[in-house]
């Protein structure tokens, strides 16, 4: 499985000891692998400061979530089995980064506030999310006003550009209704030269040199079960139009690389982001629930797929001490200091990881 459950117990005598007791509970019994989680000294500062970015951060852990990862799909169009292998996070796969996360003391300085942090943070991704939007828009209408050209030569004869098919000297059409209509087209109305039909292809069209005598032709084809199309010939224009694809096919390659490179660049950097905004939560979350001093082991657990149900009955078991009032609460229940944004709200902290993106829509 490429899911996480990024979580917290309250320290024992050690936060080794606390390790040792979940790693036993779980990976000795096969119901998951772990990994210790290492985050950092951070300051904690007040109870209503902390509170308050336990809200901010749910809020900026659902936006960043999935970030942009299915544009990039979009862009590759063809390609998009190669979507997975161009997620990456500090050059290496998903999976790898999360199991050995370490803070980027650079980035988000330890000893900045946590709102700091946090705002760090939300400026980082708003500002990608702005960019991408920029160039996602620029590159959306080239590419859709070269699919609006290219639809006009695709299709059938009843709407498509004639411009390719129809020359000066010949119209269109090779049909199984060709010798019907050469039986008939003479006596449709007044006027039609005789022998003025020529053969084309794809279906059916044909010439008339009586501009009068339009509208009651068309109509007589039309009981005929025949279609006639108006058309000008514009050399002019068809060369026009022509050039126009060719430009826009020649931007559209041009911007392509670029933006898949910009695209993976900042993918990573949002993805980077999202997992310190999570270990920012469990901080944040652990301080709450555990409170003061700082005493908590944060832990990364890979469920294994068979046992997800065994695992999560495992951990209640595990830390139902905890709370002995309850096993789980109501996420719809307003409880201060506690978010609640999951479906579920848990004995231990708990938040999800999961490193196959594509899965979501």
């Amino acid at each position: 499985m490429t899911e996480f459950w990024l979580s917290s117990a309250p320290g024992e005598k050690n936060c080794q000891q606390t390790w040792d007791k979940m790693n036993t509970a779980t990976a000795q019994t096969n119901l998951s692998t772990n990994h210790k989680f290492n985050i950092p000294e951070l300051k904690v500062g007040t109870l209503d400061v902390l509170v308050g970015l336990s809200d901010e951060l749910a809020k900026l852990d659902s936006f960043v979530e999935r970030f942009h990862v299915y544009y990039m799909a979009d862009v590759l169009e063809d390609s998009r089995d190669k979507v997975q292998e161009n997620l990456l996070a500090n050059g290496v796969d998903l999976v790898t980064y999360v199991t050995w996360f370490q803070w980027d003391m650079a980035k988000y300085p330890v000893k900045q506030s946590l709102k700091n942090i946090s705002e760090i943070m939300s400026n980082q991704v708003s500002q990608i999310d702005s960019d991408l939007k920029a160039r996602a828009s620029a590159y959306n209408s080239l590419k859709g006003n070269l699919q609006s050209l290219e639809r006009k030569n695709v299709g059938s004869l009843l709407t498509r550009s004639l411009a390719d098919i129809i020359k000066k000297d010949d119209f269109v059409l090779n049909s199984e209704y060709y010798p019907d209509w050469q039986k008939t087209y003479e006596t449709l109305s007044e006027m039609v030269v005789p022998r003025s039909t020529k053969r084309v292809k794809l279906n059916d069209d044909l010439k008339t040199n009586s501009p009068k005598a339009i509208d009651d032709f068309k109509h007589k084809a039309r009981e005929n079960k025949f279609t006639v199309r108006d058309f000008q010939y514009n050399e002019e224009e068809m060369k026009a139009d022509k050039e126009e694809m060719t430009r826009l096919s020649t931007d559209k390659k041009k911007q392509f690389g670029p933006l898949v490179r910009w695209l993976k660049v900042n993918f990573s950097e949002a993805f980077i982001a999202l997992i310190h905004i999570k270990a920012l939560r469990v901080f944040t979350e652990s301080v709450l629930r555990y409170g003061l001093p700082v005493n908590f082991q944060a832990m990364l657990l890979q469920p294994n797929k068979k046992n997800v149900k065994k695992l999560r009955k495992g951990l209640q078991d595990l830390y139902k001490h905890l709370d002995s009032s309850a096993t789980v609460i109501d996420a719809s229940m307003d409880i201060p200091g506690l978010n609640l944004s999951q479906q579920e709200y848990y004995l231990y902290v708990y938040y999800k990881i999961d490193c196959n993106l594509l899965e979501f829509k």
